[in-house]
């Protein structure tokens, strides 16, 4: 029996007020793959986003975490699961330095004081795992580069060691070296096994690195790929409406949900 994605979404939908703005939204997370989230602007893919990180929780359908339904209401919900969202503002704190913004708000007290060697120590491993762009972690963030900086946010987000993480456009606005930098910090997130969404409308980024793609248009369902043999031409017309003959759900479901 095939292994259950870690995070899969039957149904999804989301209301405001009389808009309807994700409808009837599947969609599949698989450990160790990095799937995609693509759109034209007003998509859903934000929305989407928040539905699954539990800042605007999904009106209705069903969410299922390791094949086992899920209430997810609440940011703390998500991140009980193991889900970790990293928004394209990033929500750093320029004049605190890089430990300090890893571990703002869950510090790291000995003593009734704050263990600013453990916190430290432990920055410095997490960081050294995943890159070494950054040598003085006691710089003022505002001081770092913006992939520094991406950096930093995606190794806050680790601290709780979650199972899958969303990133929200991390090479938005980056420079070609910069870019590289946070697209092989992706790829070690995958090669630890975990399962990545990425929100992109870098088509080069997509090729790159991602495993699948799924499409939003207008809110809906409208192409799942593997990135690997679709074309670029045929996932641009799925996310444009040129087409509408791609498969509307995940090709290897089982059953109908």
């Amino acid at each position: 029996m095939p292994t259950p994605p870690l995070l899969a979404l039957h149904g999804v939908c989301k209301r405001f007020g009389v808009v309807e703005v994700l409808s009837d939204i599947e969609l599949e997370i698989r450990a160790g793959q990095v799937l995609a989230l693509l759109g034209d602007n007003g998509a859903g893919k934000s929305t989407l986003v928040k539905a699954i990180s539990g800042v605007t929780p999904a009106d209705k359908g069903v969410i299922e975490w390791e094949g086992r339904a899920v209430h997810i209401r609440r940011p703390n919900d998500a991140r009980e699961l193991g889900i970790a969202t990293v928004y394209q503002d990033l929500a750093l704190c320029g004049n605190l330095d890089v430990v300090g913004n890893l571990f703002l708000g869950r510090e790291i007290r000995r003593h009734g004081f704050l263990d600013e060697v453990e916190m430290e120590h432990r920055t410095r491993h997490l960081l050294q795992r995943l890159t070494r762009g950054i040598p003085d972690l006691r710089a003022p963030v505002v001081s770092l580069s913006s992939g520094q900086r991406q950096t930093v946010a995606i190794a806050r987000s680790l601290l709780g060691n979650p199972r899958v993480i969303l990133l929200d456009e991390p090479t938005a606005a980056l420079g070609f070296e910069q870019t590289a930098e946070v697209l092989d910090l992706v790829d070690e997130l995958r090669d630890r096994g975990l399962g990545v969404l990425l929100i992109s409308h870098n088509m080069g980024d997509v090729k790159a690195l991602a495993d699948r793609a799924a499409v939003l248009r207008l809110g809906r369902n409208n192409g799942f790929f593997d990135v690997n043999t679709a074309s670029q031409e045929q996932i641009i017309s799925s996310i444009t409406g040129a087409t509408e003959n791609a498969p509307r759900r995940p090709a290897h479901r089982e059953a109908e949900w």
